[in-house]
């Protein structure tokens, strides 16, 4: 199959990308009115997505200078640098022809490798949390996670691969191919262990490959094989004797997601805690600096993987809603965008980028309300973290790369 032309990013075939074009036409319909097409049309910025990007992140600036009152680790000015550092790395990606990648998959594979394998390297590594996923820069001393660039040097490499197919994927052989292709960034992040961010890259690779045109038929297989897969991992990890894959503490978060009575002074207590600071937020919250739970030291890790119950406990039920909305207005303009695009790469770029924050969002705000097992994902723009503000932010370029670089008549 043709891949569609880097410099030109025209239609490819029909424009048809499988099950994708007909489920998000169904949402959107064909065409946008009239008068919204000629506002999209104007400009090298995406407004309707820019805007919902900013809103979230000063909301998650309010949310930890919050908790920088009562939490020492959870430094402000730190979280500042994050967002100067994101908005440098989402302008020069903006600027970037992100068609360029199209043709770049095995670059793109082995700077996928080279991210996860890099906190292995001796004397640049750094352990926190039982995870060695950072590394520490010399001279400054800075740790950062490259797993977090990882996911989206993935996004592009899956899309790069299921381009090449032109919204159909013909043969069982295309699909094993593709989903082989993804099992390689998928392993590699496990051996940091970091589960987490395994099963953001496993989720978004396989929204890229099921929008690739994959058969419905091959997609219920596989995810059948991975559920009896991921049974038989905890069974075993749970045996004395056979082969324990799971660490202890990842088996423990699963043990606790279905009992959280089992370990009530470990994640179980995490948990409830978490539980109880969003319940206590109540309709309208207990007001800005006034995270009890959060700032009295019973909510663990409040500024990074909690930081969803802090908000709800500063900002009560309509605080959480507002979050809500705004996340969805920055996924649904992503989608409507990726509708638009008639260049599969394009296409398959805003697939992966709207799976991954949606992914991520439901995961954060379920472990907070104990609808998800723990799993240290950040809520994207909002946990405290340089290395994800980073990663969100460059996204959020992403996205506005395909609308710069878009045919004018998009």
């Amino acid at each position: 199959m043709a891949r569609e032309s880097s410099s030109t990013g025209a239609k490819v075939g029909d424009g048809r990308l499988g099950s994708f074009s007909a489920f998000y036409s169904h949402i959107v319909g064909r065409r946008a009115p009239r008068a919204s097409s000629r506002v999209l049309s104007r400009g090298s910025v995406y407004w309707p997505q820019l805007v919902a990007a900013i809103l979230i992140v000063i909301y998650g600036a309010i949310v930890i200078y919050s908790a920088s009152l009562t939490i020492p680790e959870a430094s402000f000015p730190r979280h500042l640098v994050g967002i100067a550092m994101g908005a440098v790395g989402g302008f020069l990606i903006w600027r970037y022809d992100y068609r360029a990648m199209a043709n770049m998959s095995k670059v793109l594979l082995a700077a996928d490798a080279v991210l996860m394998l890099l906190p292995s390297v001796p004397g640049l590594g750094y352990s926190a949390l039982g995870m060695t996923g950072w590394i520490k820069i010399p001279i400054i001393g800075m740790t950062f996670q490259p797993s977090e660039i990882a996911k989206l040097v993935t996004i592009y490499l899956m899309a790069s691969l299921g381009a090449e197919y032109n919204g159909k994927i013909e043969t069982l052989r295309d699909y094993a191919k593709l989903c082989g292709m993804l099992c390689i960034p998928f392993i590699l992040i496990l051996t940091q262990p970091d589960l987490g961010t395994g099963l953001i890259i496993l989720v978004t690779g396989a929204a890229i490959i099921i929008c690739s045109g994959a058969k419905r038929t091959w997609v219920l297989v596989t995810i059948a094989v991975i559920v009896v897969g991921a049974a038989l991992v905890v069974a075993t990890s749970m045996t004395e004797g056979m082969p324990h894959l799971l660490k202890q503490y990842q088996l423990k978060r699963l043990i606790v997601f279905v009992d959280p009575s089992v370990d009530p002074s470990g994640d179980g207590y995490n948990l409830q805690q978490a539980k109880i600071a969003v319940g206590s937020g109540g309709f309208l919250g207990k007001g800005f600096g006034n995270a009890t739970q959060a700032g009295s030291g019973f909510l663990p890790e409040a500024q990074t993987d909690f930081v969803f119950a802090l908000l709800a406990e500063e900002f009560g039920f309509v605080g959480s809603v507002f979050l809500l909305v705004l996340f969805g207005a920055l996924i649904f303009t992503t989608i409507v965008l990726a509708q638009r695009v008639e260049a599969p790469f394009g296409k398959l770029v805003l697939v992966g980028v709207a799976t991954m924050w949606s992914f991520q969002l439901l995961q954060n705000v379920g472990m907070c309300i104990g609808i998800m097992p723990i799993t240290g994902i950040p809520l994207p723009f909002v946990s405290f973290g340089s290395s994800s503000m980073l990663a969100q932010l460059t996204a959020v370029g992403m996205v506005q790369s395909v609308w710069r670089h878009r045919p004018k008549a998009a």
